[in-house]
């Protein structure tokens, strides 16, 4: 080839055709074809006696790689979906999205999953993933779900034809805060008393199933005592529930001090915030004596397993706590009829052998 002196093409043992230059002692093996850039970068180099230049890549700020995660991940930002999200799960997603993105797919390569293609993930990878987080399986659970935004998003442009997660199943066993025992109750109850605040943001967890950020955000408007009705107007899902007052809720609240729009205030009128109240419940408990581990959402739980034990529904009790999702609420119902079947058959044996 005259444009390329002493190039000449060879086949090779797998039958490709490859170039390599041979001259004055000199023996290279030549990259691509005949007329392609790093052809001919490579041909004048060992033509010169020098190493190839390597072209350097100017990356604008903010750019990403074409249809990669990264890029996947600001159309889930500009989606109508996203943009629908309460506060609080736009902070949760953003988070593990940008732990996600800043990940080594491998801890000896500089590569991120943010610069990854999509199309190159596997399902391995995925598995691998949260087994990484195996420790922290909830946190697991929201990171499946975070990266399957951005793959909707892949699948939306046609980057890629398939979902590498279709299926794939993320569950923790669910255990999360436990219910508090009727000792700790009677111990929380005894250091306050009716009329105190702390008694009364416990009784709004525990008699209306309540979330911390509920509690938190609870009006006194929301609040009839002549129909003994209170409406909880819930952070998490938006959903307004009008639910009866029970007694122990209205002797907690009717003669608490009215500092603030809020029913749960600080001695000054100031409402607290979700994260302030789970502070001072670790505070409150320890001043009546008992040991960590009793929360609000504990609270919560107790009021769904009381529920289930006078034979309440699944449906019923997912009507009071607001679930969507039954699996929770039938989790109570399971462990109230495991614990009455078991009840029921020791006292056969004790009647029968006793």
């Amino acid at each position: 080839m005259s444009d390329y002196p002493y190039a000449k093409p060879f086949k090779d043992r797998h039958g490709h055709t490859r170039w390599r230059f041979r001259h004055k002692g000199k023996d290279k093996y030549l990259p691509g074809e005949p007329g392609s850039p790093e052809f001919h970068e490579a041909y004048t180099a060992v033509l010169e006696g020098r190493k190839p230049r390597v072209a350097k890549i100017h990356r604008f700020p903010n750019s990403v790689e074409p249809r990669s995660f990264e890029a996947a991940w600001r159309l889930v930002l500009k989606s109508p979906e996203w943009r629908a999200l309460e506060a609080a799960t736009v902070t949760q997603n953003t988070r593990l999205a940008q732990e996600f993105l800043a990940l080594r797919v491998d801890p000896n390569s500089p590569e991120t999953w943010g610069q990854m293609q999509v199309s190159d993930l596997r399902r391995r990878h995925v598995r691998a993933l949260l087994s990484d987080f195996s420790e922290t399986p909830h946190k697991a659970k929201h990171l499946l779900t975070t990266i399957r935004k951005m793959i909707g998003e892949a699948l939306d442009e046609d980057w890629i034809e398939h979902d590498p997660t279709h299926k794939l199943k993320w569950r923790p066993a669910y255990g999360g805060w436990r219910a508090w025992t009727l000792p700790e109750r009677k111990a929380f109850e005894a250091r306050w008393p009716i009329g105190t605040m702390p008694r009364a943001a416990y009784s709004l967890a525990l008699w209306t199933g309540s979330r911390r950020s509920d509690v938190a955000t609870q009006l006194w408007s929301d609040v009839d005592f002549d129909a003994r009705r209170i409406t909880v107007r819930q952070i998490k899902g938006g959903k307004v529930l009008r639910l009866l007052m029970l007694p122990m809720l209205e002797d907690a609240l009717r003669d608490l001090p009215r500092r603030a729009e809020t029913v749960i205030s600080t001695e000054y009128g100031q409402p607290f915030s979700d994260k302030s109240l789970t502070g001072m419940m670790a505070h409150w408990t320890t001043m009546a004596g008992m040991k960590p581990g009793c929360t609000f959402h504990g609270l919560r739980k107790t009021l769904g397993k009381y529920l289930a034990e006078e034979g309440a529904t699944a449906k019923q009790s997912a009507g009071i706590l607001g679930h969507d999702d039954l699996d929770h609420v039938e989790l109570y119902s399971r462990e109230a009829e495991q614990e009455r079947l078991a009840v029921d058959g020791l006292e056969r044996l004790i009647r029968r052998y006793g």
